[in-house]
Formats: C-alpha cells, structure tokens, sequence
C-alpha cells in the first residue's frame, strides 16, 4: 500500500519508523531485534536507508596503497522484502543518487516493483567521506529532482531501453525531503522552498523532514510551504537524543539547532541514562504536541535506539 494511501484513508496521526540496515557481517536477526518492540505499535510502514559504496585505501605488502570500494551497509532492497514477509508491513527503500548511475537506478527500481514494493523516499544524498562536496557518480543524477523524474519515467512506462513493446509500468508512491531548518547547501530558506516546490510540482507525493527539536520551526516551515503552493503531506522527522556528545554531533552533522531549553537539561545531566530520560522526555513533549496539531504521520528516526522512540510511543 501506499505512503499516501495511509495518509488519506487515516483518521488520526500514523506513526512509522525509520531504520539502519545492518553492518555488513551482521545477521537479518539482528534487524529483527531492533524491529521487535516497534513494530508492537502497529506502525503505517518503515523506511530503510540506503548507504553508498566508500573508497579506502589499504596498505599492500610491497608498502604501496590499493583503493578499494566497500559498503559498509548493503542490502535495502533485500531488507524491506524481508521486513514486509516477516511484518506484514509497508516498506520505504531510500534511494539515493550517490554510488549509482541511471542504469543501476533503473535495475534497484526495477527490482523493487518485483518485490511488490511500491514506495521510494528520493533523496540526492551525502557526498563522500573523501569528497568536500557532493559529486555524482559517472553517468548518475546530480540531483535529486533527476532520480524523481527517472522514477516517473518507469511509472508510465518509460525506460531508458528505447523502442521496447509493450512495456510495464510501475506504480511508485515517491516521497522527498524538506528542511525546517534549511539544507546546509543551500543559500536561504526561500531558495530552499522553491528547490522543494519543483519537486513537488514534478510528482513528489509527500514530504518527509529532517529531524528538528523545536516544533515551531516545523510549523513555521508547514506554513512557508503552504504559502508557496506546495499543497502535499508534510511528515515531522523525529529523533530521541541520548548522550551527551549529540550536543556537539548533531548540530555539525545535520546543520540544526538545539533548543536552549534541551541543551541546558542535557548540560546539567552526569550520565548518558540521565540524558537519555531528558532527551525522551522532550521527544515525548514534541510528539503529543505535534499529534495534537493533527500532523498526518509522526515519523521517528530510530538509529539504534528502538526502546526508547517504543517508550515515548507507548506513551502517546
């Protein structure tokens, strides 16, 4: 079923979670343990996050360097296939356009449709380890406005094969990403809406947001959007915090604000299981107040921590 499906037939906010594939080396039981007590919350579907190939350097006997490509966390399309035969549930494979040309965007596409999956978040992506900025793969999408539009190609048939007969269309439910806070990339708030207004206006059905710990930022960039035209779902991205080194990582990593009053509880805390009740209280405190409001679905980033976005749920 569709992302968009779920939201118009819903009479209250959803609620749906977002995960890691596993480390390479690590089994499907490991993603089974971290699903267990979420999915006892009957969510609406799970996004799965898509990593990209990285380049290091091993040092060879001869004392000379060899790069070598690896991935660190493969394996999305197989994992949303697994969780929608174990779960019964609707699954959301990121895509992304780093570490893949038009031709393998088409392939992972193609085999999603196989699958029965039918929902794709599109995103540009994160550059490199070893890049400064983001540089797209030989022959792939520099943004992520061109992966968009590839998918609607293969929704009404279109594929990169000219003159095939007869040709299959999928039927892809597309979400992409906003910023309350702005992309880090771009050179103002306005300049980002309208970025998200293309994509909107290109057949984007939902918009899915960074994660953000001051709710009136997010009701502040619902309203700029609705001011825009930008008429589609817009889904608050959520994360607990849980130790005390999120005060420094997250802001540099994801170009956001922490509020003041958060900082201060988390500054005055001794251990990272006092940070982690600060941090789920206000976790708590964002998500009644957003579901009051009536957002259409209360989408949390799990990253590891499944026991405490569960607590904060139960609580609902």
């Amino acid at each position: 079923m569709k992302v968009i499906d779920h939201i118009n037939q819903a009479t209250e906010p959803l609620i749906s979670f977002e995960i890691l594939p596993p480390l390479k080396g690590k089994g499907i039981q490991s993603l089974y343990q971290h699903l267990d007590p979420l999915m006892e919350h009957k969510p609406a579907f799970i996004n799965v996050t898509y990593h990209r190939s990285e380049h290091v350097f091993k040092k060879k006997a001869d004392g000379t360097f060899e790069k070598v490509v690896i991935r660190k966390r493969p394996g999305t399309e197989s994992i949303c296939a697994a969780i929608m035969n174990k779960y019964n549930v609707d699954t959301v494979p990121h895509l992304i356009c780093g570490g893949f040309n038009i031709n393998e965007t088409e392939d992972a596409l193609i085999n999603l449709n196989y699958l029965g999956i039918d929902n794709v978040l599109v995103l540009r992506g994160d550059a490199a380890k070893n890049e400064a900025g983001f540089e797209p793969e030989p022959g792939g999408h520099k943004y992520a406005i061109d992966l968009l539009n590839q998918v609607n190609n293969l929704n009404a048939g279109i594929y990169l094969e000219e003159g095939l007969k007869n040709s299959s269309k999928t039927k892809f439910c597309i979400g992409v990403a906003g910023y309350p806070e702005k992309h880090f990339e771009a050179p103002n708030m306005d300049s980002d809406l309208q970025y998200l207004k293309k994509k909107v206006d290109a057949g984007a059905d939902y918009i899915v947001t960074q994660m953000f710990f001051d709710n009136s930022k997010y009701f502040s960039f619902v309203n700029s959007c609705r001011e825009i035209g930008i008429t589609v779902p817009i889904i608050p991205g959520l994360k607990p915090v849980y130790n005390i080194k999120q005060l420094t990582m997250l802001p540099k990593i994801f170009s956001i604000d922490l509020p003041t009053a958060l900082s201060s509880e988390m500054m005055k805390c001794k251990t990272d299981a006092e940070v982690e009740n600060v941090g789920a209280e206000w976790l708590l405190h964002q998500s009644k107040e957003l579901k009051k409001a009536g957002v259409p679905v209360l989408h949390y980033y799990t990253l590891g921590k499944p026991n405490i976005v569960a607590d904060v749920v139960s609580k609902l």
